[in-house]
C-alpha cells in the first residue's frame, strides 16, 4: 500500500513545530485581518470558555501509524516512535478508577499499534467504562497480528469510529494512500462478520468524514444516507452512523492550504461560517485530552499545537478534577473549526 505522504517531522518542515504553525494562523496569509476567535465568543457570553463536568477521556496512545494521511492533524505515521506506556496508562486508569468520567475515547496514530493497546483496553473494560477505538481499518489487515482485532473489539463492547474519506476508492485513496480502500473494505466486512453495524447487535460501527479539499463538509444526515446506499449496494458493507468532521487548519492540512494557495480564503469561510449555537457544545468543554507523555489539554488539537491546559495539573499523574473543573478553556484561531456551519467535534456535527 502506497503512503499518502511522509510525517512533517520525518521531513524537517518548519510546521513540524508548534509554535510555527501557531505564528501561521495568527500572522501568516492574511490571517492578521481576521477576528481573533476570543472577539466571537465574547458577545456570546462564553469569554471566558468554561469547561462543564468532564465526561470523556480522550487518550492519545502514541504518534504511530501504518499511515500518512494528507490531512493528518497529528502528523502520525509509520516513522512517528511517540508512543505512550504502561505507567502512563495505569495513570489514566487510576484517574478513571477514582471519578465518574464514563466514557475513555483511544486515537493516536494507529491506536492498535501501542504494545500495551489491549491490556490497557481490557483494564478500561474492567472498570465499566465506554470505550471508544478510533481505528483507521487498513490496521486490521496490515499484519495478521491485527487481524483478530474485530473479535478482541466485540468481547470488549468497544464502540468502533473508523475514518473513511468517500465511499468511492479515488476520493479514498487521493487523501490516504493507495490500497486504502479496498483494506477498509475488507476491515469493514471483517467487522460486519462479527456483528458491528448489524441490526440489534449493541456493537456500534461508525465512519467518520472529511472533506478532501479546503471547504466544510455538507450536511450529515444527507452524507449518511449517502455513504449507507453505496457501501452497502456496491460492497455488502453495513455501519451505524456517520459523523461529519471540520478540517482543523493545523499540521499537515495546514500545509496543504497554505501549498494550494487555499489558507486565507479557508479561514475566512470558518471564521464567516461561525456559528453561536455550536459553540455553546464545543468538545473541549466535556474532554479531557491526554497526550502520549500524560500532559494534559482542552482537546485534541490543542495537545497537536501543544498548547496545555490552563491549570497546575497539566499531568495524568497529578490530575486534579476540582482544578480541571475551574480552569478556562485555552482557545486560539484554530477554534474556529469547530464552530463553523453545523459545527464539528469528534463526534460529528453538533448541530
Amino acid at each position: 500500500m502506497a503512503q499518502a505522504t511522509t510525517s512533517l517531522q520525518r521531513r524537517g518542515a518548519d510546521l513540524a513545530d508548534a509554535t510555527y504553525q501557531l505564528h501561521v494562523l495568527h500572522h501568516g496569509h492574511a490571517a492578521e485581518n481576521l477576528p481573533s476567535f476570543g472577539e466571537k465568543l465574547r458577545p456570546i457570553g462564553l469569554l471566558p470558555l468554561n469547561p462543564l463536568t468532564p465526561q470523556i477521556l480522550q487518550v492519545n496512545v502514541g504518534k504511530m501509524c501504518n499511515q500518512a494521511c494528507k490531512h493528518c492533524h497529528v502528523d502520525a505515521g509509520p516513522d512517528r516512535t511517540e508512543i505512550m506506556t504502561r505507567e502512563t496508562m495505569q495513570q489514566c486508569l487510576d484517574v478513571l478508577a477514582r471519578t465518574e468520567i464514563g466514557t475513555v475515547d483511544l486515537t493516536g496514530g494507529a491506536p492498535e499499534m501501542n504494545p500495551d493497546f489491549r491490556w490497557f483496553v481490557e483494564h478500561i473494560s474492567a472498570l465499566g467504562r465506554k470505550i471508544i477505538v478510533r481505528c483507521n481499518l487498513t490496521i486490521i489487515v496490515a499484519n495478521p497480528k491485527y487481524r483478530d482485532l474485530p473479535q478482541f473489539f466485540a468481547t470488549h463492547g468497544v464502540h468502533v469510529m473508523s475514518s473513511l474519506p468517500f465511499y468511492d476508492a479515488s476520493h479514498t485513496d487521493r487523501q490516504r494512500g493507495g490500497g486504502v480502500f479496498a483494506d477498509s473494505i475488507e476491515a469493514l466486512t471483517m467487522l460486519n462478520a462479527v456483528g458491528y453495524g448489524m441490526p440489534d447487535s449493541g456493537l456500534l460501527l461508525d465512519l467518520v468524514y472529511n472533506p478532501l479539499g479546503a471547504l466544510l463538509p455538507g450536511p450529515q444526515a444527507s452524507l449518511e444516507k449517502e455513504f449507507k446506499k453505496n457501501l452497502w449496494t456496491k460492497n455488502g458493507v453495513s455501519f451505524n452512523s456517520l459523523h461529519c468532521i471540520t478540517n482543523m487548519p493545523i499540521s499537515r492540512f495546514l500545509e496543504y492550504l497554505i501549498d494550494s494557495g487555499n489558507y486565507g480564503q479557508y479561514m475566512e469561510t470558518l471564521v464567516n461560517a461561525f456559528n453561536p449555537v455550536a459553540a455553546q457544545s464545543v468538545m473541549c468543554r466535556n474532554t479531557i485530552s491526554v497526550g502520549w507523555d500524560g500532559a494534559l489539554y482542552d482537546c485534541d488539537f490543542n495537545q497537536m499545537l501543544e498548547l496545555p491546559v490552563a491549570t497546575t495539573s497539566r499531568h495524568i499523574s497529578a490530575f486534579d478534577l476540582d482544578a480541571l473543573n475551574k480552569r478556562s478553556i485555552v482557545i486560539d484561531q484554530h477554534c474556529f473549526g469547530c464552530t463553523a456551519g453545523a459545527g464539528s467535534s469528534c463526534g460529528g456535527q453538533l448541530t
